[in-house]
């Protein structure tokens, strides 16, 4: 009963009413969402439960609420300050593991690492693997090294402040990059607009911004073999297909489960 009140209450907040309910339960109960489904559906509500619902309800993003978000294999601690990874990033991973096959990348850059979201999934994917982070935000590279401590990772994954790939001399296999493309005056749901950073969202009036910045250092990081997977918005694959076209990249577009243009795969 606590749940379903608490999922008709979310509603109007979000678009998984009871995924969020679920969650924030577990949360309270200090116990995974697999086992509160399993064991503990009725189990009273912990006094925990009602401010973790009410912030919920403020449109707080839940996995700031929790202080993690699952993504790919892993799970990376997320807070305030730092882009929440969606599923819709996955893409990058599936595509980077099709396109390379049986012929692991050895070395990874991510572009816009945030908490580490790509980077440290497809290290943990590809276990023999070393990779770089690069973000412009101190916060967001703070999570990044502690999910790679948390992890297991240290040894394999550094971060460090950068302007995208400006000033790295070293070339990498696989490149993976998730910049904001987003623009500046486009609507955005209140968990997004009033809670997330918008230096990871919006990149000028086009949402192109990022991407001209990008893709001209591309080619210099990929070594002989090497490809770029790049998310983009659901109506951008053109416009960053032509960038990508023009600096001499062969270009193949990767959609999402829903079907929408998500990431393009440059080699």
């Amino acid at each position: 009963m606590v749940l379903a009140d608490a999922a008709r209450d979310l509603a109007d907040v979000s678009p998984t009413p009871r995924l969020d309910a679920e969650l924030l339960m577990a949360h309270a109960l200090a116990i995974s969402r697999e086992a509160l489904l399993l064991h503990h559906l009725d189990a009273p509500a912990s006094p925990a439960f009602a401010p973790l619902l009410a912030r919920r309800l403020a449109h707080e993003p839940v996995a700031y609420i929790t202080g993690t978000r699952a993504f790919w294999t892993i799970d990376l601690a997320v807070g305030p300050g730092v882009l929440v990874p969606r599923a819709d990033s996955e893409t990058l991973i599936e595509a980077a593991i099709d396109h390379f096959g049986a012929i692991a990348p050895k070395r990874i850059l991510d572009l816009g690492t945030g908490p580490g979201t790509l980077l440290l999934a497809a290290l943990d994917h590809w276990p023999q693997a070393t990779g770089l982070g690069i973000d412009a935000s101190a916060v967001a590279l703070d999570y990044a090294q502690a999910n790679a401590r948390d992890l297991g990772m240290a040894d394999r994954a550094t971060f460090q402040l950068g302007d995208w790939a400006a000033g790295i001399d070293v070339t990498f296999d696989l490149i993976l990059a998730n910049p904001p493309y987003i623009g500046t005056h486009e609507p955005l749901p209140r968990e997004v607009r009033d809670h997330e950073p918008g230096a990871a969202l919006f990149a000028g009036d086009d949402g192109l911004a990022d991407y001209r910045v990008i893709v001209p250092q591309l080619a210099p990081r990929l070594a002989p073999g090497g490809a770029a997977v790049i998310e983009i918005g659901a109506t951008q694959a053109d416009a960053v297909s032509q960038l990508l076209v023009a600096a001499g990249f062969a270009v193949a577009l990767r959609r999402d489960l829903a079907g929408h243009a998500r990431a393009l795969i440059a080699s």
